[in-house]
């Protein structure tokens, strides 16, 4: 049963490194996510999956132990998904979502229960992301969510999308059913609509949903901006 969940965005950009000259601007987003990660933290769950879009060949699970990095960024910076499978052996690298998370692990000194990743691809329904999410939630006594993803990529003339003005009620409507815990809103998301938007968050956030069938978390809206013209969200179900 899923116990928390902290959501988070995933650009590499997080990462002060990558930001460079940038990085203080996303200080508060850093912030939030810390925040976010404290409360998966005090869940004492059993089972810690971090769920993140991913392309081709980053979808699927990751055990922990896997690897990633920052070099695709500019950063030469390597990654480890938790602290225990020492002895996994190498393969493919964690998808960029799944690598800024291990990165925000590491960075709050995750110590807690075992970890592992799961790439979800942007196109897959959101009927099979709810599936997924109750596999997710029924899979222990205890299971607290990670889920990485960002908004709308066009709120502004500069955004990576361009200005849309769909942008910004679609970001607004996943703000709130964020900070409220919304199960039926997430269900509810235009998967067409996000990914017009480029909303990267959609599927991941959908698989939330299905984790949380059945419960009745708490939600807890600590972020809601778009630096850059991107929708940045950081949220905690309790």
């Amino acid at each position: 049963m899923l116990v928390a969940a902290a959501v988070c965005p995933c650009p590499p950009l997080l990462v002060p490194e990558v930001a460079a000259g940038a990085a203080p601007e996303l200080d508060p987003v850093r912030t939030a996510c810390s925040d976010a990660l404290a409360v998966l933290a005090a869940a004492r769950a059993d089972r810690l999956v971090v769920v993140g879009p991913a392309g081709q060949s980053g979808r699927g699970p990751h055990p922990e132990g896997a690897r990633g990095s920052l070099r695709g960024f500019g950063v030469d910076l390597a990654v480890r998904l938790g602290d225990g499978g020492a002895d996994t052996p190498a393969g493919r690298e964690l998808p960029p979502s799944l690598a800024v998370a291990a990165w925000l692990l590491e960075r709050t000194g995750w110590s807690g229960a075992p970890v592992e990743g799961l790439g979800v691809g942007e196109p897959l329904a959101a009927e099979r992301c709810v599936e997924v999410g109750r596999r997710i939630g029924g899979a222990a006594e205890r299971v607290a969510l990670l889920v990485m993803g960002d908004g709308s990529a066009c709120r502004t003339l500069k955004a990576p999308g361009y200005l849309d003005e769909r942008a910004a009620p679609f970001d607004a409507a996943v703000a709130r059913a964020l900070g409220a815990a919304d199960v039926e809103a997430l269900k509810a998301l235009d998967a067409e609509l996000a990914h017009e938007l480029k909303a990267a968050g959609r599927a991941p956030w959908q698989v939330l949903a299905g984790a949380a069938e059945g419960t009745a978390p708490a939600g807890a809206l600590l972020y809601d901006d778009a630096p850059y013209g991107v929708g940045y969200f950081v949220a905690t179900w309790s």
